[in-house]
């Protein structure tokens, strides 16, 4: 929704052709939302990947009557199959408990409330050994964090790493956990796919109540719910997802089936097709 959309927008002023754009998370809550509603008015409908974000862009762009379209991501579900990850329904977690962050080191993903987290289990005499997948800006950051916390003996931060290798950590993990927030730009995350693919492949979620995270993560239900910046409250999470067995069943079962359900991108890819057909065909006879 940012500089491709103002490239769109002038090319349909010059040329009289109309124009689409999808909309994301970090191009919408980091734009100018008086140029986003001039966008979303000259354009001939938009698209965006979640409920919060539709209800953000309709709020900013009231009384206009763009066609605004909700169209999740989604993942490939025969990729993290069910046959694949079926081993991690029966398995009882055991210390030291294997718990993994998927993400760019960045202040949208929270970090520095998942190492605090880390650090009550740790006081707490709560044996584990944590894996951090991704790089970024925050690195030095977060590595200063984890020396300063005294978490250097129990943490590994391997960086970007292909998906064979993320695979392997999925399948061997207890939990995951991602503490994402909004940044001081305004910038945040919508639904992050690394939640749906640790769903999909059947290790319970721990992860906070921003942005859109609620409308695949139902609190007890298909994983647990924390507010960001609260590590105690996400330490206390992390140690029910770890040792209340039953409901690590109940979840494990009903977040697969939320995500195989609603986020498979092979049936998404369909319907956005099918909003294109739609949209431009009503366009056309405008």
């Amino acid at each position: 929704a940012h500089s491709p959309t103002s490239v769109a927008l002038f090319a349909s002023q010059l040329s009289g052709l109309g124009f689409s754009f999808t909309a994301h998370a970090k191009d919408i809550y980091t734009s100018d939302s008086r140029q986003l509603r001039e966008k979303i008015a000259q354009a001939g409908f938009v698209v965006t990947c979640t409920e919060y974000n539709k209800r953000f862009l309709t709020e900013i762009s009231a009384g206009e009557t763009t066609p605004i379209h909700r169209m999740y991501h989604g993942i490939d579900i025969d990729f993290f199959s069910r046959e694949i990850s079926g081993e991690n329904d029966e398995r009882v977690p055991t210390p030291p408990y294997r718990i993994l962050t998927i993400a760019r080191m960045t202040a949208k993903k929270g970090l520095p409330t998942v190492y605090r987290a880390l650090k009550i289990l740790q006081d707490e005499g709560i044996s584990f050994r944590h894996t951090l997948i991704g790089d970024g800006e925050d690195r030095e950051r977060i590595l200063s964090l984890i020396k300063e916390l005294g978490l250097a003996p129990f943490t590994q931060l391997p960086g970007t790493q292909p998906h064979e290798v993320v695979l392997e950590h999925y399948h061997s993990a207890d939990v995951f956990v991602l503490g994402c927030e909004v940044a001081p730009n305004g910038d945040r995350d919508g639904i992050p796919n690394v939640l749906l693919e640790s769903m999909a492949i059947g290790v319970p979620v721990v992860a906070t109540n921003i942005s859109a995270i609620p409308e695949l993560v139902v609190e007890g239900k298909t994983g647990l719910l924390v507010p960001p910046a609260q590590p105690e409250k996400m330490a206390l999470a992390l140690i029910r997802a770890l040792t209340d067995i039953p409901l690590r069943k109940q979840v494990i079962e009903a977040a697969r089936k939320r995500v195989v359900q609603t986020f498979d991108n092979q049936a998404l890819i369909g319907s956005l097709a099918a909003v294109y057909r739609q949209e431009v065909r009503e366009f056309s006879n405008q």
